[in-house]
């Protein structure tokens, strides 16, 4: 049961904003740290319930200022292999309880905070050459199960994306059009499994404008802000909530 209160408006809001601000600015491989947050306070599936119309009113919202400027190859690879792993995603939803969510969204917390530190630090080196379609259905394919269950689906489209050397609004526009579709396929069975219900489809209209704000506010940061600024606040963010997501499943 979702209880809208002051204490789940506390939470909400500023994790809302964070998603428009991380989605309309700064590519989507962050955004799904709403997701996380809310996962602190709610059940997984609800928290992910309440996030999807959010981040899809969010992708409606950066749609127009990034129109065209993607490169539509590289998005169709992604969005074709994400189907597949958008199916694996709901078929785990079907037999998995909230405790594996709760683990699954944790490590992915974790994980996405250490692979990044790692290429920071030279211990990982990207591709040198652009990869091809292959890895790019699988890349798509884990993207399509990591958005699925927790919204994450931003890093493993990253490591394509970021080999085949796009401008940095080109490499923005394109995540902005691949998880647009995504999402879109992410809702039908989202809306089969009973993710989505009368109490979190509320909680989205409330939330909606903060939606609209924060992608606004991305697009602005996106020429003014340092990356290093925005992602150093999400790392330390999800290294805090990935590993109380990860107590509290085990405990």
């Amino acid at each position: 049961m979702l209880e809208m209160n002051a204490a789940f408006f506390a939470v909400a809001v500023p994790a809302v904003l964070f998603a428009g601000i991380s989605k309309g600015g700064f590519g989507s491989g962050a955004a799904f740290a709403s997701a996380t947050i809310l996962a602190l306070v709610l059940e997984p599936g609800v928290a992910l319930g309440i996030m999807l119309p959010l981040l899809m009113v969010v992708d409606v919202t950066t749609l127009r200022p990034y129109w065209k400027k993607w490169s539509a190859y590289d998005a169709g690879v992604l969005i074709l292999g994400a189907m597949p792993g958008v199916a694996l995603g709901a078929a785990l939803y079907k037999v998995a309880d909230a405790d594996v969510f709760r683990l699954l969204i944790g490590g992915i917390s974790l994980g996405f905070v250490a692979w990044q530190i790692a290429v920071k630090a030279g211990l990982v080196r990207g591709a040198k050459a652009p990869m091809g379609r292959v890895p790019g259905l699988v890349a798509g394919t884990v993207a399509g199960f990591t958005s699925f269950v927790s919204h994450a689906g931003g890093p493993p489209a990253a490591v394509y994306l970021l080999s085949r050397k796009l401008q940095k609004t080109q490499f923005q526009a394109t995540t902005v059009l691949i998880f647009w579709a995504i999402n879109i396929a992410k809702a039908v069975p989202y809306a089969v499994l009973g993710i989505f219900t009368a109490e979190t489809l509320l909680a989205d209209l409330i939330l909606a404008p903060v939606a609209v704000l924060g992608a606004w506010l991305g697009v602005k940061a996106h020429h003014m802000v340092p990356e290093r600024v925005f992602f150093a606040i999400t790392y330390v963010a999800l290294v805090l909530t990935g590993t109380k997501l990860i107590w509290d499943g085990l405990t």
